[in-house]
């Protein structure tokens, strides 16, 4: 129950934060390889993002991908939050006083997020193509024909095989590992110390909710470089329609550091933010307090 409380909390955050993931990877994917100075930005930010892409496609294209992404995040939120849970109830992320364990808690989330990454990698390279294809008036990087999730992975398993359903898998599990071991850490991290302090004790959707705003910027910042290689490495396709731009993680990085600088690690910050952001409250809030329903109905 564990694993699917939390594939439930980050299916349901998904519908909310899509749109933001749809701006963040055209950010990411626009200027490939191309010098900052020379670049033309066809998004230059996020509501110009979304205005330029309701306007060429509809309001609807701010949820592309969304069947691939809720996938992604039952997939990857199943596994990820359902070993950190685990980890708490057996006490493996406490210390011997029975607080919580900074270094125990990094640990397990990370271990977590890089199992998570290499389960849900088949989805999240079919949600960043679906994401990527637009309007040839405002199209970047590699446009795939997909007519949906299920066309998506019949075509890419045809073409690339499982090769192409598993790139960037390496980039995936950098980004979950890191990205979790600062999300769940400082998530129970700020909890514990809220409780010491004597706040929100006596709500624990409050209590979900306060700690889970702390989370997003720092996860958002030690997270964006990883996720952009992944957006780079997912969309590429295979290398019969043209020569990869990139051989790996670390070849990505490097032509993107020389290339782009390393403005070009951070491209789509801020939409990325703002749907970790979110999405890390929505999520968390929701885990958290179905992990306290499902304990108290278990109790009776």
């Amino acid at each position: 129950m564990d694993f699917v409380i939390g594939g439930l909390a980050g299916a349901g955050a998904t519908v909310f934060t899509n749109p933001m993931d749809v701006v963040k990877t055209r950010l990411q994917l626009q200027g490939e390889l191309t010098a900052r100075t020379v670049q033309k930005s066809r998004y230059k930010g996020i509501f110009h993002g979304i205005y330029v892409i309701i306007k060429a496609d509809g309001l609807l294209a701010l949820q592309k991908g969304l069947v691939p992404a809720m996938t992604f995040g039952f997939c990857m939120n199943s596994v990820r939050l359902g070993i950190f849970r685990v980890a708490e109830v057996h006490g493996w992320t406490k210390t011997k006083e029975g607080g919580v364990s900074v270094g125990r808690s990094a640990i397990f989330a990370c271990s977590a997020g890089l199992v998570s990454g290499v389960i849900a990698n088949p989805m999240s390279v079919l949600k960043t193509r679906l994401q990527s294809a637009a309007h040839s008036s405002v199209a970047v990087g590699k446009q795939h024909e997909y007519k949906g999730t299920i066309d998506g992975f019949v075509k890419i398993y045809k073409t690339e095989g499982l090769r192409g359903l598993f790139a960037g898998v390496n980039a995936a599990c950098f980004r979950l590992a890191v990205g979790s071991g600062a999300q769940l850490t400082s998530f129970a991290v700020v909890k514990e110390i809220l409780l010491e302090q004597g706040y929100c004790r006596d709500s624990q959707m409050s209590l979900a909710f306060v700690s889970s705003l702390s989370c997003g910027v720092l996860t958002a910042i030690l997270e964006c470089p990883f996720d952009v290689i992944g957006t780079r490495l997912y969309n590429q396709g295979p290398q019969s329609k043209g020569e990869h731009y990139y051989n790996g993680l670390f070849d990505c990085f490097k032509k993107i550091l020389r290339t782009e600088g390393l403005h070009g690690l951070y491209k789509g910050i801020g939409p990325l933010y703002l749907r970790i952001a979110p999405h890390t409250t929505i999520s968390l809030v929701i885990w958290d307090m179905l992990n306290v329903t499902f304990n108290k109905d278990s109790k009776h």
